[in-house]
């Protein structure tokens, strides 16, 4: 007997794991925010947390518009 994975299970998951791989991408950019450290660019650091968030979002929605299994894999293997 095959096995059948729930495509709408797999899509839970996979949003979990964009959320972790965003969170980490997040974590040098927020150092610099965060403690406002002399001489680091905080502009730059906020203009690579935006590229960020467009990247996630794109993935966000193309993670919902899967139409299988295999899309999913590889909208998850590719962030």
């Amino acid at each position: 007997m095959p096995i059948v994975v729930n495509l709408t299970k797999a899509k839970v998951v996979a949003h979990d794991i964009r959320r972790v791989k965003r969170a980490e991408e997040f974590v040098p950019h927020d150092e610099v925010i965060m403690k406002q450290i002399p001489g680091a660019d905080t502009d730059a650091a906020e203009t690579a947390r935006q590229a960020i968030r467009t990247k996630y979002a794109t993935a966000q929605t193309n993670i919902d518009s899967a139409a299988d299994v295999s899309a999913l894999t590889t909208l998850v293997n590719d962030l």
